[in-house]
């Protein structure tokens, strides 16, 4: 197949490329970077460099500034939703443009879409409430969705908290576990939806394989957590000397909107859409998640 991938360079868009090029994938990677093309992946710079007449059977979308990165200024918060809004935009006038449009159109989105609910269990169809990451996710989807007016498969993929080593979420979340300090932010009492990467992969490749499945799915381990819960499994893989968790009301000082909104409440999502279409996790809980990582 040959498929056409932004955020191709990211945490994970670099394994995501490997893997697909693995199972003999032809991939064109959008990238700001100049890096060498091999025979079953290449770089460009701009959308302009496809022809119209060019086979893409697929796009994957992953493209966006981090929400992490740094504190949610006026201008950021803008960078953030144009990163994600213009690239879709950019990739329907693609679609609208090739002789052959592709067959799906997988685009990444998050389970901020449904802002905070506190204990509440949510699927795909849960409700949503308003907030940043709330109207962010929900006009990238709408966006993305517009694809299908072209005749083109959308899944929307709702990421959870993606944990690996080598970067992502993780890496921050470990550091003081990794200086003996055991801690949780807030209450702990907000939920981790969480998945493993490896497991972030393969339902890619899954949903971009089963012709029949559209729609959003929450990328989300089965069994979601407390940021207490999270903290309790990971003391039983690092020696921890203290705890010390981490009021909200220093996070608020220290990062400003973004400690609500990411960090001091949570949303308990289950992966429901995809376990209904067959979809077998292969680190379906946190310990043997941190089992692999460790």
């Amino acid at each position: 197949m040959n498929i056409l991938l932004t955020g191709g360079t990211g945490f994970i868009g670099t394994p995501l490329v490997a893997g697909l090029a693995s199972s003999g994938h032809r991939i064109k990677v959008l990238s700001r970077q100049k890096l060498p093309s091999t025979d079953s992946v290449s770089y460009i710079g701009s959308l302009g460099e496809i022809l119209n007449s060019d086979s893409i059977e697929a796009i994957i979308n992953l493209a966006g500034a981090s929400l992490a990165a740094r504190r949610w200024t006026r201008a950021y918060k803008e960078e953030i939703f144009s990163s994600r809004l213009d690239t879709t935009r950019d990739l329907l006038a693609l679609i609208s443009r090739l002789e052959h449009p592709p067959a799906v159109l997988l685009s990444a989105s998050a389970i901020g879409v449904y802002g905070h609910h506190g204990d509440e269990i949510l699927d795909e169809d849960g409700q949503q409430f308003t907030g940043f990451a709330q109207s962010l996710c929900s006009h990238w989807e709408a966006l993305a969705l517009e694809a299908q007016d072209a005749g083109v498969r959308v899944c929307l993929l709702r990421l959870g908290v993606v944990l690996d080593e080598g970067g992502g979420a993780f890496s921050e979340m470990a550091r003081p576990f990794r200086l003996g300090i055991a801690n949780w932010m807030g209450s702990g009492d907000q939920w981790l939806s969480w998945v493993h990467r490896e497991d972030v992969l393969s339902a890619i490749e899954f949903l971009l394989e089963n012709s029949s499945l559209s729609g959003p799915f929450n990328i989300t381990a089965p069994q979601p957590v407390t940021s207490r819960g999270f903290c309790d499994a990971m003391k039983l893989r690092r020696r921890t000397l203290l705890t010390a968790p981490v009021p909200g009301v220093v996070m608020r000082m220290l990062v400003g909107e973004m400690a609500d909104e990411l960090l001091l409440n949570g949303q308990r999502v289950v992966p429901a859409a995809l376990q209904s279409a067959g979809f077998k996790f292969s680190y379906d809980t946190l310990d043997r998640a941190l089992e692999a990582i460790f």
